[in-house]
């Protein structure tokens, strides 16, 4: 993934499909592919966009991803751009004068056709990269266009939530931060409940509704995501990562590590090494 001069984007292209799927955290944002193919997986659910279907992501959340089409005569081309929180909340009353339609569910991610509008205000903010001197002007105007016609279509209702810090989605998503903040803490998920304004039950049905994962499995994949990065960044051995990350059990690290990324933790690190696969927290 390469950061782009506008604020937000960036981009990514692949010849092959990689051997893996990467781990990261995703953020709220509009992905778009151009050519190729992509699944994600968050939880027990699995997405795919091409370039007729675009993903929209309304809250931060650990992912797997994995480019499925890709070949060198067409490669897998990839834009994303992050969701602006401050500019969805003043776009919001503008788009929505009577009020603002009750989201059908709350989860963090979803797909939807690739509408031509959409498709054309990416492809003309690429175009402005290589107009610097147009960028600062123009691209603002063209990503407010992007977020009226987000709010206008079938994640309206979603995207509005990410402008509203009270809302549903933007709480549970201030949680996922704090657990990817306090991955080493033991996990009191009351006292997280308190934080973010919801009783302990309704805690629990909004987080898996908005995630599709427990509290506790989200920070079971964020500490094995992060021991995954200390073994390959800073050359820990599998018995150093698992206590970094707020293990006990080595066994119990080792068949979590294995379940989440298909080997042991050794063999994994030794293969990542070996094919200098970058690693990035960052989600794929």
């Amino acid at each position: 993934m390469f950061d782009l001069p506008l604020r937000g984007m960036r981009i990514a292209r692949a010849s092959v499909p990689p051997p893996q799927w990467n781990h990261g955290v995703h953020h709220a944002c509009l992905s778009i592919v151009g050519q190729g193919a992509k699944s994600m997986r968050v939880g027990d659910d699995t997405y795919t966009i091409d370039e007729s279907r675009m993903l929209v992501a309304t809250a931060d959340l650990p992912v797997t991803g994995r480019v499925t089409r890709a070949r060198p005569a067409e490669p897998f081309l990839y834009a994303q751009l992050e969701l602006d929180p401050a500019r969805i909340a003043a776009l919001t009353p503008v788009v929505f004068p009577r009020g603002l339609p009750k989201a059908v569910d709350c989860r963090a991610l979803d797909t939807h056709d690739a509408t031509p509008e959409i498709v054309d205000a990416i492809a003309r903010l690429m175009q402005l990269m290589a107009q610097p001197d147009d960028l600062d002007l123009i691209a603002p105007l063209i990503v407010d266009e992007i977020l009226i016609r987000l709010l206008r279509g079938p994640s309206g209702a979603r995207v509005a939530q990410i402008g509203d810090a009270g809302s549903t989605t933007q709480r549970i998503s201030r949680a996922v931060a704090w657990i990817r903040d306090h991955y080493l803490d033991p996990m009191v998920v009351d006292s997280l409940a308190r934080q973010v304004e919801m009783s302990p039950s309704t805690f629990h049905h909004h987080f898996r509704a908005v995630t599709s994962m427990s509290p506790l499995q989200c920070q079971k994949v964020l500490r094995l995501q992060e021991a995954r990065h200390l073994m390959c960044l800073s050359a820990m051995d599998a018995r150093q990562a698992c206590r970094s990350v707020g293990y006990v059990s080595a066994s119990q690290f080792s068949r979590e590590y294995a379940r989440l990324f298909g080997d042991a933790p050794g063999r994994d690190v030794a293969r990542l090494r070996g094919e200098a696969v970058p690693l990035s927290r960052v989600a794929p």
